[in-house]
């Protein structure tokens, strides 16, 4: 950046990295950066390796690549919501699911006036970040999710609009999931939002 070069994700192209290393650094950045190059190329065999093994391990698993079909949701974050939620029947509502996830404002009532904090960051903080990514992925890609998120960021804050988000994939997978039912449009932020029609057409 320092040198004007932003190509964001291009940088870890094949062409990217082969311009990363042609930059005139000064000694020690330039000792840095062969440094990070090859604790990189250390890593990428294992982060191929395990990707491959929980690719494998969603394609076993219905109910996992009934959520892929969600915009935004690959195979690591349904799996990791599978696996952590462990069945949709523990949960009667769908809001429920984002108290256990702990992606619910904390309360804090006094004098008859009620006041929203922070998430309660309870749960799993694995789920958390992965939902967060994940609906970061659907605004990228779907157009009534980049609506939503602009007119949350807008009233709210980027960081508030990110959690909302999150939290409301948490409840759509969970409908999903509980209706065997994949990705629709159709009820994407209504009223009714998330409580999909199962295959056979009942509520």
């Amino acid at each position: 950046m320092n040198e004007g070069k932003r190509w964001k994700t291009k940088l870890w192209s094949a062409a990217g990295r082969t311009e990363l290393e042609k930059l005139a650094l000064a000694p020690w950045a330039s000792r840095r950066r062969q440094e990070l190059l090859e604790l990189l190329d250390r890593l990428n065999p294992t982060i191929g390796e395990l990707t491959a093994a929980v690719e494998q391990e969603a394609q076993k698993r219905p109910e996992v690549l009934r959520l892929m079909t969600h915009p935004g949701v690959g195979p690591l974050t349904a799996l990791a919501y599978v696996l952590i939620i462990g069945t949709p029947a523990r949960f009667p509502r769908g809001k429920q699911i984002g108290t256990y996830v702990g992606m619910i404002p904390s309360e804090d009532s006094s004098a008859g006036k009620q006041r929203l904090g922070h998430i309660s960051r309870q749960g799993n903080s694995l789920l958390r970040y992965l939902l967060v990514e994940a609906a970061q992925a659907a605004v990228r890609t779907n157009p009534d999710w980049r609506h939503r998120y602009i007119h949350l960021a807008m009233r709210r804050h980027k960081s508030i609009a990110k959690v909302a988000l999150g939290r409301r994939l948490a409840i759509r997978l969970y409908w999903m999931w509980r209706n065997s039912s994949e990705y629709s449009p159709s009820l994407e932020f209504g009223s009714y939002a998330g409580q999909l029609a199962t295959r056979h057409g009942v509520k």
